[in-house]
C-alpha cells in the first residue's frame, strides 16, 4: 500500500512539473507574440481660458487668509487643477480680453508633475498677465462665438472650463448684447465666476504694474452719438482715473448674469473660490471623445508564465504536511 501511494505521489509530482513547465512555455511564446485586444477609452481635451481683462485686478478674493486679485487667484486655481489632471490629459491655456480668445496652443498632453509638458504648462500659467490684453473692453457673450470658432479650428475637439468675473465692460444695453438663442457649441461649457459679491474697486496700474488710481464710474459711460451702434467702438471705457472714494468703480462678481448665460448655452456654471468644486464640475463634463486603442497583452502572460514557473517549485509533500496541521 505504501508503495502505490509512493508511486501515485511522484507521478503527481512529474504530471504538475511538466504541466507548469508546458504552460510557462506556451505563456512565454504567446508573450512574444504580443496579442492585444481593442479597448475604447476616453479622452479628454480642455481649454483653460483666462479673463485677463483689468477688472479682474480687482482685489477681492484670497488663499490662507492672503489678499489676492482675481487674476492671481486664478492662476493659483489653474496650478492647483493641473496637478489633478490625470496622464493622457490634454490642455490649452486661453486668453480672453475684448471680444476674442487666443490659444496659447492646441492641447498637448499634461502628464502631471513629473510627465514632459508639465512645465511648459505651468510656465503659461504663470505668465498670465493683463498687460498681455490687445483691447480695453470685455464682452464675454461675443466671445463665447469666436471661442466656438477657434476650439472648431483643433484638430481634435476640446471642453471648455471658463474663468470671468462676468464684468461686461462697457454695460450691455440693446445694441452690444449678442443673442445666443442660436449659439452652438457650448454645451457641457464650465463657466468659472471669479470675485466676491461685494466688490472692491478696479485698480488702473501703468505699464509696470503700478497702482495709478482706480478705474471710475464715468469709464463705464457709453460714447455718444453714432459710437454706440458701431460694432467696433461699442461703447469703449475712457481713460478717467477716480478721484475719490465716491467716483470708483466697483467691480462685482456678476453671479446672476453668468448664471444666465451659462443656461443659455447649456453649460454650467461653478463658482471659482473651491477648486474640488471645480473639479467636480469637470467630472460631469463629457469626453472630448472616445477612440479605440490596442490593449496588449505582453505584460500580463508573461507575468503569468512567471507565476506559474514559481509554483512548481513548491512540492506535493509540503502542501499536504501543511493540509495536515490544519486537520490537527
Amino acid at each position: 500500500m505504501k508503495e502505490w501511494l509512493k508511486t501515485i505521489q511522484s507521478r503527481s509530482n512529474f504530471d504538475l512539473d511538466t504541466l507548469s513547465l508546458i504552460l510557462s512555455i506556451v505563456l512565454i511564446v504567446l508573450a512574444i507574440i504580443n496579442p492585444s485586444i481593442p479597448l475604447k477609452h476616453n479622452i479628454y481635451n480642455y481649454v483653460f481660458v483666462a479673463d485677463i481683462s483689468q477688472s479682474m485686478n480687482t482685489i477681492d478674493m484670497s488663499v490662507m487668509n492672503k489678499p489676492l486679485t482675481r487674476l492671481e487667484h486664478m492662476k493659483h486655481s489653474l496650478h492647483e487643477i493641473m496637478s489633478e489632471l490625470p496622464c493622457g490629459t490634454k490642455v490649452s491655456i486661453g486668453i480672453f480680453v475684448g471680444v476674442s480668445v487666443s490659444a496659447s496652443y492646441t492641447p498637448i498632453e499634461n502628464w502631471g508633475i513629473i510627465c514632459e509638458n508639465f512645465d511648459a504648462i505651468e510656465d503659461t500659467i504663470d505668465h498670465l498677465d493683463w498687460r498681455s490684453g490687445w483691447s480695453g473692453n470685455s464682452r464675454i457673450r461675443e466671445s463665447f462665438f469666436n471661442l466656438a470658432r477657434l476650439i472648431r479650428s483643433f484638430p481634435e475637439n476640446s471642453q471648455v472650463v471658463y474663468f470671468t468675473d462676468g464684468e461686461e465692460a462697457p454695460k450691455l444695453h440693446t445694441f452690444n448684447t449678442r443673442d445666443l438663442g442660436q449659439f452652438q457649441g457650448g454645451n457641457d461649457w464650465i463657466i468659472v465666476g471669479v470675485g466676491s459679491l461685494k466688490g472692491a474697486p478696479i485698480p488702473k496700474l501703468d505699464g509696470k504694474n503700478q497702482l495709478i488710481g482706480y478705474w471710475s464710474s464715468d469709464s463705464f459711460g457709453l460714447q455718444p452719438g453714432i459710437a454706440q451702434i458701431s460694432e467696433a467702438n461699442l461703447g469703449t471705457r475712457d481713460n478717467l482715473v477716480a478721484g475719490g472714494e465716491s467716483d470708483r468703480y466697483i467691480s462685482k462678481l456678476d453671479e446672476a448674469y453668468l448664471k444666465d448665460i451659462t443656461k443659455q448655452i447649456d453649460g454650467i456654471y461653478v463658482r471659482g473660490d473651491s477648486v474640488l468644486n471645480i473639479l467636480s464640475a469637470m467630472k460631469k463634463q463629457k469626453p472630448a471623445w472616445q477612440d479605440t486603442a490596442d490593449f496588449h497583452l505582453k505584460w500580463f502572460f508573461a507575468s503569468l508564465a512567471g507565476i506559474i514557473f514559481s509554483l512548481r517549485f513548491i512540492s506535493i509533500k509540503h502542501i499536504k504536511q501543511y493540509v495536515i496541521k490544519r486537520r490537527k
